[in-house]
Parts: structure tokens; C-alpha cells; sequence
């Protein structure tokens, strides 16, 4: 079973790295749930995967923060950072790097990026006017202001006057390259909806931006004239190549560019496509450096259809939502019910039901009264057929041979809404086939080699599913495997369970030993 793939591929992705102004919420989690289960994919297919996420450190947001709680940015920040990085260890969340921007190796990366900026002369002095979002860290255009001079974004919060001298990034001479590149490389922006958001951005023409402030110490020094604080973007893009370094490496450029550039995905909020969009590709460009392979940018949560936020005493508490309900059943919700890219829903009651329905009723109670019957039914507590044995006209046989293909289209575009019903619409297929086929009849009647047939075929079908949903629910999935008798973790990495063959139908065989059935996930009662 242990089959290595010989041809190895390297896949880089990253979750945007997270502010420290505080805990993690749902939204930083949806986010780097995708993240996981990118990457988990990836590594089904024999690809050495880099899953980077983090934390973004510096700017005034961070600093006020520290400010109204008595405390030093860095001593705040360090309080604030192990509560993301104890989530995503409850979420079951297997990064590969952790990357903040106040780490010493990061100041070396951004020092020397700026530089070569600087000997491109795309970074000039000059007098910045505007509104400015501490939150958005983002000077705003009056066109984009609500009423009362609110941010569109953080709409309770007005933005500030801002008239001081900054540094400023050449962004305006980028435009044509930026708008030839999004032409020649048309799935750079995903989903489609915010490539077309970034390309009327862009068709409106680019202004320079401030990549500087003063009276700002919460920050890395310019190098060129340390009065000036480099600002937050141009500090905390520069986090992922960081990231990119062995641990024991010099921190240059060199190194961190040398095996994992360019990033194959950025996944992000549609908040901050600009500033990864439009900011990143030129910054890159002007440095003289490959751009990554693709930008996608999910849509925003809601609850109970209204927008989450502390003045409304709505929000969603990850910890909590895993602790009472487990880790999968978090993690299936938001990838099965919400369209990737688009905005989405989280209603308890919906939420319940959606895991009764597919989880514990149609998923986990296939399984077990399948394997009772094997136990009721068969000699030694085992099958004595294999997959051919099963005609090529058997309705899940037919279902299965094609899934696999179907489903890693689903994961390679990140329609992981799709991926899940998909195998549902065999989990389904099963329990109607097994109701039909009525194998406690067949046994009555002697048939025991059609009675095989038909429990087989269920297994085998519930055995592919475990497969195919193992990025989205993997604990669920090694729970199904070790049943029956695979003995595969799909959290460990040692466990080699390549896609070429796993997700093929028919690789349950006669000698697993198949294992003493158990609920795979207990049935949630509806609170009173």
C-alpha cells in the first residue's frame, strides 16, 4: 500500500497573515480551514506541499491596541499570537510555517526587497493627503467613503485626515505591465467575480501608494532614513517569502526564492484582493521577481443572514463551535454549504442539521449497518469476493469509476461544495441501493454470494468516499479506513495513500480484516 510517488511536484500556498489586534475569529479560521484542505489534497497527489500562514504585526492598528491595554506591541502581539496558532491546532490544521513579521530573518527579507526597489527607483519621498483607515491600514478615496466619512469596509469606524510626508511606491508605472499580465494570465484572480472587481480597479488608473509612515515606531525603520516606518503592506506582503527559508538558512532572498517561488496560491478575504492583486504583482515586478501562480478571494461570513460583529453580540467563536461539535464537523460545514468565492451563511440549527443528515444518518449509519450485516452474514467476520467479482453494470460500481476524476476537477478549481455533494450522491446511492438489494432477504433465501456482492459494493463505496472527503473531514475518513481494516491515518504523514490508486473503484479486498463497527459521528440533538 505503500506506493511513493516518484515524481515529486512542490506546491506553495499561503492563508493571508493574520492581524494580532485580536483572538482569531470564524472568518480567520474559514480561511485557513480551505488552506488545510488545499494542501491535504495536494499531498494525496504525491505533491510536496507548503502551507504558510501567520501573523501581520506591525502598524498603528497593532499598536493602539497594545496602547488601550496597558501593554508593548511585542509583548502583545506574543499574547495574542498562540491563541491562532492553538486554534489551528484544534481545527487540525497542518501548517508547514508560521510566519510573523516582527521575526528578525523577516526584517532582513524586507530590507533587502526594499532595496532592490529603491536601485529600480520606484520608491520616491513625497506628501501624502487623504483619509485613512487605521483598520483597512489604507488610505481611502473619497469616492469610496460611506456617509460620515466611514470606512466601506470597517463601517462603524470613520477614517482619519492624513497630511504628512511618506515614501511612495511607484505603482502608477506598472499599469500596462499589470493589465498585459492579467490578459495573458487569465486565472491569476479567481474567482471571477473578483477578477473583474480588480480589472475595473485598475482600468480607472493606479496611483503611487505610501509605503511609509512617521511619528510611527511600531515598525521596521526605512533603511534609506530610519525617521520613516516602512509601512504595514510593504512589510507584511514580504512575510510569505520569508516563509519560504529553512529554518537553519541566511535570511536573503536568494534562499528563500531558491526551492518554493513562485507561490502557487494566495487564498484571501475579497477584503484585501487589491493589496494582493494589484500592490504584490507590482512590487514583485519592480524587484525583478516571478509572479505567483494564482490569487483567489473568498467571499465574507454572515450569521443568520446579518453581518457579524461584536456591537451586534453575533459573532461566532471557533474555539467554542469546535469544542462542542469536533473538528471535521466544523471544518464539512463551512467547505460543503458555502460556495467557495462567494459569501455564506452560518446558522446553528442548519449547521446541526446538515451534519445529522450527512454525517451521522447517511454516511456513518451506512457504514455500520453494513459492516453488522458482514459480521451477521459472513464466515470469519469477511468478504470472499473482490472488486471483480462486481459487474461493470452495478449501479455503484457505474457511480464509482468515474468520481474520482470528477471529484479532483472539483478540488483543483477549489469547489469544495461541489467535492462533497458529489460523494454524498454516492453515500446516497448506497444506502438506496442497499434498501433495495435487501441482502437480509438474500440471506434467507441462501444467496450468499449475492449477499456479498451487495455488501461489498457498499463498503467499497463508502471506502472511496472516506478517500475523496479526507482533505474536508480527515479524522472521519481514518475512523472509516482503520474499520475497515486499512489502517491508514490520514493525519499522519508517514501513511502514503496515493490518489492514482485510492481513488479508484475497487481497492477494498478480500483480506482486510474488517473491524468491529463503530459510530464514526454521534448524532447532535437540536438545542431546546
Amino acid at each position: 500500500m505503500n506506493l511513493v510517488n516518484k515524481v515529486k511536484k512542490t506546491f506553495a500556498l499561503t492563508t493571508p497573515l493574520y492581524y494580532v489586534n485580536d483572538v482569531p475569529h470564524i472568518g480567520s479560521a474559514y480561511t485557513t480551514i480551505a488552506a488545510d484542505a488545499i494542501a491535504r489534497y495536494h499531498k494525496l497527489l504525491g505533491h510536496e506541499v507548503l502551507l504558510i500562514t501567520g501573523t501581520d504585526e506591525h502598524g498603528q492598528k497593532i499598536q493602539r491596541s497594545a496602547e488601550s491595554l496597558g501593554k508593548a506591541p511585542q509583548d502583545f502581539c506574543d499574547s495574542v499570537v498562540p491563541s491562532f496558532q492553538s486554534l489551528w491546532d484544534i481545527l487540525n490544521i497542518r501548517y508547514d510555517r508560521f510566519s510573523r513579521t516582527t521575526a528578525v530573518r523577516h526584517k532582513a527579507i524586507v530590507n533587502e526587497f526594499f532595496g532592490r526597489v529603491w536601485e529600480r527607483g520606484d520608491i520616491y519621498q513625497g506628501q501624502q493627503k487623504g483619509w485613512y483607515c487605521v483598520s483597512c491600514e489604507e488610505f481611502k478615496e473619497e469616492r469610496e467613503l460611506l456617509e460620515g466619512n466611514r470606512c466601506p469596509i470597517h463601517i462603524n469606524k470613520e477614517v482619519e485626515w492624513r497630511d504628512e510626508q511618506n515614501y511612495f511606491f511607484r505603482l502608477s508605472k506598472y499599469q500596462t505591465q499589470l493589465e498585459e499580465f492579467y490578459q495573458s494570465n487569465p486565472d491569476f484572480i479567481q474567482p471571477e467575480s473578483r477578477r473583474n472587481e480588480v480589472l475595473s480597479f485598475v482600468s480607472q488608473g493606479l496611483q503611487d501608494f505610501s509605503i511609509s509612515r512617521v511619528n510611527l515606531d511600531w515598525g521596521f525603520p526605512i533603511p534609506t532614513d530610519p525617521k520613516h516606518t516602512i509601512y504595514v503592506w510593504f512589510d507584511a506582503l514580504l512575510g510569505y517569502v520569508t516563509a519560504l527559508l529553512d529554518p537553519e538558512a541566511e535570511p536573503t532572498l536568494e534562499n528563500a526564492l531558491a526551492k518554493w517561488w513562485p507561490i502557487n496560491l494566495h487564498l484571501i478575504g475579497k477584503d484585501i484582493l487589491r493589496f494582493h492583486a494589484v500592490y504584490w504583482p507590482a512590487m514583485l515586478l519592480s524587484a525583478g521577481l516571478p509572479l505567483p501562480d494564482r490569487v483567489f478571494g473568498h467571499g465574507f461570513l454572515t450569521k443568520d443572514g446579518q453581518k457579524m460583529g461584536k456591537s451586534l453580540g453575533n459573532t461566532v467563536d471557533p474555539i467554542a463551535l469546535v469544542q462542542q461539535y469536533g473538528s471535521d464537523a466544523v471544518r464539512y460545514y463551512f467547505l460543503k454549504e458555502i460556495e467557495f468565492g462567494k459569501d455564506g451563511d452560518f446558522n446553528e440549527i442548519r449547521f446541526i442539521n446538515v451534519l445529522n443528515a450527512d454525517l451521522a444518518n447517511d454516511l456513518g449509519n451506512l457504514l455500520n449497518r453494513t459492516l453488522n450485516m458482514v459480521k451477521k452474514y459472513c464466515a470469519n467476520y469477511a468478504l470472499s469476493i473482490t472488486h471483480e467479482d462486481i459487474p461493470a453494470e452495478n449501479a455503484l460500481k457505474r457511480l464509482g469509476v468515474s468520481l474520482g476524476d470528477k471529484v479532483k476537477q472539483a478540488y483543483e478549481v477549489l469547489a469544495f461544495n461541489q467535492a462533497c455533494e458529489l460523494v454524498l450522491s454516492l453515500v446516497q446511492a448506497s444506502n438506496k441501493f442497499i434498501d433495495e438489494q435487501a441482502p437480509w432477504t438474500l440471506y434467507k433465501q441462501g444467496r450468499q454470494q449475492e449477499v456479498e456482492t451487495v455488501l461489498y459494493t457498499v463498503l467499497e463505496s463508502v471506502r472511496l468516499s472516506a478517500y475523496l472527503l479526507s482533505p474536508v473531514i480527515p479524522n472521519i475518513s481514518s475512523n472509516i479506513y482503520r474499520q475497515l481494516g486499512l489502517g491508514i491515518d490520514f493525519n499522519e504523514q508517514t501513511d502514503i495513500v496515493p490518489f492514482e490508486i485510492h481513488s479508484q473503484w475497487g481497492l477494498l479486498s478480500n483480506q482486510q480484516q474488517l473491524a468491529q463497527p463503530q459510530p464514526i459521528f454521534k448524532r447532535i440533538e437540536p438545542p431546546k
